[in-house]
């Protein structure tokens, strides 16, 4: 067990939006320290993102990033010599952290040519609470409501 718990880091607010969220998601897409690139890649998603719908592009990805955000996840549990898949309520760090993973890990899978163009795709798709990123969170709901017969194994 660790001795102290870890302290929270700032993050500072990216230039464009002055968002703390924005700064987080482009942090988590950014490959090998090239920030400039994730930051570019991300404002381009965007701005493809109001062209093709014509509404708020950052208002439109907080709504995909609010509908793929999981309340409940599973947890595997041994109890007797059985593992159990146990639901647990999400924190909201750990929420907002695993919606943002889900949606850049299924845009990466998208095939449209650029990464800009995936993660457009993905966030119009997550707006509409469809795609692969929105499927994710209602499997994981689903198998948290399948598995709620063990939830008095929680730790």
């Amino acid at each position: 067990m660790r001795r102290r718990t870890a302290k929270k880091r700032h993050i500072l607010p990216d230039p464009r939006f002055n968002d703390v969220v924005v700064t987080k998601f482009v942090n988590n897409m950014m490959q090998d320290g090239k920030k400039a690139v994730a930051y570019e890649i991300f404002y381009d998603a965007i701005d493809r993102v109001s062209e093709r719908t014509g509404e708020d592009g950052l208002e439109l990805w907080k709504k995909a990033l609010h509908n793929v955000t999981p309340a409940v996840e599973v947890k595997s549990r041994r109890v007797g010599g059985a593992t159990f898949q146990i639901p647990q309520p999400v924190r909201d760090s750990r929420r907002q952290s695993l919606a943002m993973k889900w949606m850049i890990g299924f845009a990466r899978k998208r095939n449209e040519k650029t990464m800009g163009e995936r993660l457009a795709g993905e966030v119009i798709a997550a707006a509409k609470e469809e795609g692969a990123t929105y499927k994710k969170k209602e499997d994981t709901h689903r198998m948290a409501e399948a598995n709620k017969a063990f939830s008095h194994f929680r730790f």
